[in-house]
């Protein structure tokens, strides 16, 4: 009975600690995947995020600036510039104005009459698509339709950082 009683259990057999290593390593594995996962689902909706916030405020801004215009200057409006006669924002002296939405490179930019333009996306978004068309209406004012294609600059060409969105809108002018 004395051998029996010094044959206590002091310490894991390797086998065991073969076996919480294994289930250490799994269970971290998986802990690491669902981190990594979420933080690439993170980056995702913030790129999502800029690009629609991009594109929604420069959609305001132009409807806005349409339905305030006087008139669409018909001279210098093309496909890819839309140039409005406004009211607004006037130089002094003067009793109308002219204001233009353009691309700046990959950027729409907005330039009021003798002014340096302004862009009015982030340097993080790129617009790829730019088009004003005039819609035929029964009234005389006219209506401006807007074809806006918007990319998040990725040039690494990685999945998470890949955002596209493309809007088409109709401003009309208000008869004053």
């Amino acid at each position: 009975m004395k051998n029996e009683k010094l044959k206590i259990n002091r310490g894991f057999t390797l086998m065991e600690i073969l076996i919480y290593i294994a289930v250490f390593s799994i269970i971290m594995a998986v802990l690491s995947s669902f981190i990594i996962w979420l933080w690439h689902s993170n980056i995702k909706t913030q790129v999502m995020r800029e690009t629609l916030a991009n594109v929604e405020g420069v959609m305001t801004r132009m409807t806005h600036e349409i339905r305030n215009a006087q008139s669409i200057y018909a001279p210098t409006t093309t496909s890819t510039q839309l140039s409005l006669e406004i009211s607004r924002y006037l130089p002094e002296g003067e009793s109308s104005s002219y204001l233009d939405f353009f691309l700046c490179g990959t950027q729409l930019c907005l330039k009021k009459e003798s002014q340096a333009p302004i862009p009015l996306t982030s340097d993080k978004v790129e617009i790829k698509n730019l088009n004003f068309s005039q819609v035929a209406t029964t009234t005389s004012a006219g209506s401006i339709q807007i074809s806006l294609k918007a990319e998040y600059k990725n040039p690494q060409n990685l999945p998470e950082y890949q955002a596209s969105l493309s809007v088409t809108s109709t401003a009309s002018l208000r008869s004053y």
